[in-house]
């Protein structure tokens, strides 16, 4: 068994159709034994170009297939460049979501100029601010220097399930139980001042976070935020 958990470690990139059957069986299952709700007031989804988002690590099992197909061919996410980052992408990419591979702690700068240039393409680009490796709920300041940079407004997004089971991981990454509820939400848009000094990109790097922890539902990990 070690044996074949080494030699499936060291596959650094399947063939995308492996990723074909999940990604559409979980298309299916939000639509069939789970109850979506979308409260979206802005109608975000509908007209989110140009703009950056922040979703927490933990709610990215069900947030590509929440988001309608016409809107996630409008978004680029932001995804690590470790050998995991590429196993999301391919999944992502079965569901027309591109990505930008880079992330905090790797191939940043990259990322960050690849994302200037899908801003201002019209690209929505998708950041997991907590990611790749937490803390849980603590936002990186990466998607408001993007903000700052372009001229975009960030747009909190979260999806919260009724009942779930919790991972023993960093982020306590959530499965919702079949039949529970979830519920989508998209914030009202930050706007950003354009060449923030470093205590303005954490003045509103404070912000939003805030704004997104004040839309999470997290019954075990909350506690420790407030």
């Amino acid at each position: 068994m070690g044996y074949l958990k080494k030699k499936f470690r060291n596959i650094k990139k399947f063939p995308t159709w492996i990723y074909w059957l999940p990604a559409h069986l979980l298309e299916l299952a939000i639509h069939t034994i789970y109850r979506l709700e979308v409260i979206d007031p802005n109608d975000h989804i509908g007209h989110a170009e140009g703009s950056v988002s922040v979703t927490w690590h933990n709610r990215l099992l069900f947030f590509p297939v929440a988001i309608p197909g016409y809107a996630r061919k409008r978004t680029m996410a932001v995804v690590s460049a470790s050998r995991d980052g590429q196993y999301i992408a391919d999944f992502i990419s079965v569901l027309g979501l591109k990505s930008l591979r880079g992330s905090s702690s790797r191939g940043g700068a990259k990322a960050q100029l690849a994302a200037v240039h899908a801003i201002r393409d019209g690209y929505n680009v998708s950041f997991t601010p907590d990611g790749p490796r937490g803390p849980i709920y603590v936002m990186k300041k990466g998607p408001i220097q993007l903000a700052s940079l372009t001229g975009a407004g960030v747009i909190p997004i979260t999806i919260n399930a009724s009942r779930y089971w919790s991972v023993k991981s960093w982020d306590k990454f959530q499965l919702p139980k079949p039949f529970c509820k979830l519920t989508l939400i998209l914030g009202d848009k930050i706007f950003v001042p354009p060449d923030l000094d470093d205590a303005g990109i954490e003045e509103y790097r404070q912000k939003v976070e805030a704004a997104l922890l004040a839309m999470t539902v997290d019954r075990e990990n909350m506690q420790s935020k407030s």
